[in-house]
Order: C-alpha cells, then structure tokens, then sequence
C-alpha cells in the first residue's frame, strides 16, 4: 500500500524575511517501492482549476529528470504557458516529475558492451524500472489524483534511450512519447536491433535530435543517425496506430535541446485548432 510520506510546497528563490512569501510551484510527495527497495520523490504540478472534488478529469504528463534541479521547473513553465486560454493549446495536464535516485541504474538494460559495465557499475535496472512505472507509479496517481486515460512520457538522453525502450516493449503504457536525444549508442545501439510491439491504441512519437555528432565510449556512434534510424524503424512498422514526428534542431546541442525540444514537441503533438 502506498502512503503519502512528504506533501509540501515546492518554493522559489525567496529570500529570508518577514515579508516574503513562498511561491508554490506544486507538491512534493514521497511513495515507497518495493519494486525498488527505495522511496522515490515525485514533484507534481496541477494545473490551474484542479479541483479533487470535481469530476474534471486531466491527462497525466510523465517527465523523466523531474526534480527540482533537473528538468521540472522548465517544463512545468511550458505546460502553463501552452495551458493560457489565450493559448489553449495543449489541454489542462498533471505533471509528474519523477526524481532520480540512480539515473544511470534506472534508465539503462544491460550493455553488452564490457566498457560501458566496467565504468557504469551499477546500470542495467531499466526492467525494474519499468515495472515500478507500471505498477506501482501508475496506479498510484490514478487513485490519489483526477486523472484521464490519457499519458505522456517525455525523457532525454539517457531518459530518451528510457523512453525508447518503454516505446519498444510495452507502448500501452502511454499514448505520447516526447524521446529527445535518446542514448541509443548505449550497448552498442542494441536496442535499435529490436522489433517493437505494435501499438494497439492510437499512439504519438516525436523524436527530437540536436547538432550532437560522436556518442561516447569505445565504439562512437553518431546522435543524429541513430535518431533517424530509430524514426525509420518506426516508421516502417506501417502502423496506423503509430504517428511519428522527426524534429533535427541544428541550432541546439545536447545540454541545450531539452527546452525547445518540449516546446516543439507540445505544439506538434498539439495541432493548433482553428477558432471561427
């Protein structure tokens, strides 16, 4: 069973005195996992409105990175700007910010590559992982808060290669992918070896890639290619459920993508709708 550890404000940089006041972002709440053996924190956003007795339902947003000092703040900015009813282009979300505890451990499967196991020693827990989003972590937002069916995922780097994986192997999941500058060189590119599961519900992918050029480790591959051969892949699935979105931002590279890329990927996932 879980239990609500920790709920408090998420502040901003307020500084000390008896006139200021806090600047609540969202809430911090922490579960214990016993998938993972550990108590994972969540930052979670509610968009303006939200009310727990109501029957409004909203979509979930599900953002790897999702700690303060990570990718939270920046992207909860995103969802309220596109949430503006000036704006209205993405609907009312719930954002769930999933903090790290072992980024590496948790977004990786085992490499077959000895280097990467040697310098890396604690990854390949991705299985785990994945398992604690969908049974524990999914069904735990479900219950405490008014959500729809609908679900976004959106990881980075790293968390793209997460992504990735979760995309390939059990896609119901979610129904929207935002995968930006995935670390498919992990193990080699091995992952791109692999045959998907085919969608079965209608099912949205936007991969975005930077100017990024050679991976690390032993055997450098290049971001952008392995960004295109994972969209070709996908593509060639000849899915109807599966709608893929290819984004290459050439004026960005991999530590300044991550913001753009989310607009981007909000607004083509999106389509603005035409008002009379």
């Amino acid at each position: 069973m879980f239990v609500v550890i920790v709920s408090c404000a998420i502040s901003g940089f307020a500084q000390a005195g008896k006139d200021n006041k806090s600047f609540v972002l969202g809430s911090i709440v922490e579960i214990p996992s016993s998938i993972l053996s550990e108590r994972r924190s969540l930052n979670i956003y509610f968009p303006e409105g939200y009310n727990s007795d109501d029957t409004v339902r909203y979509p979930v947003i599900y953002l790897l990175d999702g700690g303060a000092d990570e990718d939270f703040i920046h992207v909860t900015g995103l969802v309220q700007f596109y949430n503006f009813e000036w704006i209205n282009r993405v609907p009312k979300s719930i954002l769930v910010g999933i903090c790290n505890t072992d980024r590496k451990r948790d977004f990786t499967f085992p490499s077959s590559v000895k280097e990467e196991t040697a310098q890396y020693k604690t990854t390949g827990g991705s299985e785990r992982f994945i398992s604690f989003i969908e049974k524990e972590l999914q069904p735990y937002i479900d219950k405490k808060y008014k959500t729809s069916s609908s679900r976004m995922l959106i990881g980075q780097s790293l968390g793209g290669l997460l992504a990735t994986e979760i995309l390939f192997k059990k896609p119901e999941l979610f129904d929207k992918y935002l995968i930006i500058s995935p670390s498919l060189w992990w193990s080699n590119g091995s992952l791109l070896d692999l045959k998907p599961e085919r969608a079965k519900k209608q099912t949205d992918v936007y991969v975005a890639v930077g100017k990024e050029g050679l991976t690390p480790g032993k055997n450098p591959r290049v971001m952008e290619v392995d960004a295109n051969l994972l969209v070709d892949k996908l593509e060639g699935l000849k899915n109807d459920q599966l709608k893929v979105y290819f984004d290459y931002l050439p004026d960005e590279d991999h530590a300044t993508i991550g913001h753009q890329a989310v607009m981007n990927g909000f607004k083509m996932l999106y389509p603005k709708v035409k008002r009379d």
